[in-house]
């Protein structure tokens, strides 16, 4: 067989196996995280469950579209760069893909969150007022000062 063809083989080898192995780990060990999430055991297996056939669908996809080398590999060196050139852009993908679901249900945790918390910790109402600074202010802001004694003074005296 080719050295091109070994290439190939290593490479589906350990790209499916890495993949494998992530997604296992991540559906494992990310669904306490999407327990905590979702607040809910059924809502979170089902995300989980979603969430480890897209990671299957798009990291798969991705190692069969890269698969295919247009250089020429004459010998076992460059069939080893080329082959950690692949895995390297697959672990990147794999680590992309991971570090965007963990950003984005990381973002709607902290959403329900802080519903949940303005939801059971209403505003607490005024414990007492400050008085009043200064004289007395007008109702409307381009409304004029009202005419009338200064605050501590007796009204004037009206004529009879």
């Amino acid at each position: 067989m080719d050295v091109k063809v070994w290439m190939y083989l290593a490479y589906l080898a350990v790209s499916i196996g890495l993949t494998v192995w992530v997604a296992r780990s991540l559906a494992r060990n990310g669904l306490v995280f999407l327990e905590d999430v979702f607040a809910d055991k059924r809502l979170a297996d089902a995300v989980n469950s979603l969430l480890v056939v897209g990671f299957y669908l798009l990291n798969l996809g991705y190692v069969t579209v890269a698969m295919k080398e247009a250089a020429p590999v004459g010998t076992t060196s460059q069939a080893l760069e080329q082959l950690s050139m692949k895995v390297g852009w697959v672990l990147l993908v794999l680590g992309a893909l991971h570090f965007f679901n963990v950003f984005a249900l990381g973002r709607y945790r902290r959403g329900r969150l802080r519903q949940q918390a303005a939801a059971t910790h209403p505003p607490l109402a005024p414990v007492g007022y400050l008085p009043p600074q200064g004289g007395p202010r007008p109702a409307h802001p381009a409304a004029p000062a009202p005419a009338g004694p200064a605050p501590g003074q007796a009204p004037p005296a009206t004529p009879r």
